[in-house]
């Protein structure tokens, strides 16, 4: 699994016009999933991204987890991380999970934030076309990949 999460100020998501998932202080994670990931990588991915130290304390370091601010997260299903660019002038996906196996994992990722973390998650639609309006806070962008990540 792979996820890209962005430090932001606030963000929101709209599919088809309307409002899905809004946050503030916290983080957008953009999640990928691979076709050989399983739900340990999610529980990784999800625990990593709770306690990864990003946040500055009161001298301006990276010293606080998003558990430590009271942050959210914004949640966004993203193949395209999978997106293989050496060959060629089109992406290929084929690393990327299908619908039916990333979906569940995508959904743990989620579930362990909520349920392990109390972190509060709002989402946008899996699989559907999104607006995401960031306000990138830094800008701080970091990649988090589980330890079997291919």
């Amino acid at each position: 699994m792979r996820v890209l999460l962005q430090r932001v100020s606030q963000a929101q998501v709209t599919v088809d016009g309307r409002i899905t998932g809004r946050i503030g202080t916290g983080l957008v994670a953009l999640v990928g999933v691979h076709g050989q990931d399983r739900i340990k990588d999610a529980v990784f991915c999800a625990d990593k991204c709770a306690h990864l130290r990003i946040f500055d304390n009161e001298a301006g370091r990276f010293d606080r987890s998003l558990l430590d601010v009271g942050g959210q997260v914004l949640a966004i299903s993203q193949f395209t991380l999978y997106g293989e660019c050496r060959k060629g002038r089109r992406p290929f996906f084929g690393a990327a999970a299908e619908p039916q196996v990333a979906e569940p994992l995508y959904e743990a990722f989620i579930a362990q934030l909520r349920e392990r973390h109390a972190v509060t998650v709002a989402c946008g639609i899996f699989g559907a076309h999104m607006d995401l309006e960031i306000h990138n806070d830094g800008p701080v962008s970091l990649f988090v990949d589980s330890p079997d990540c291919h």
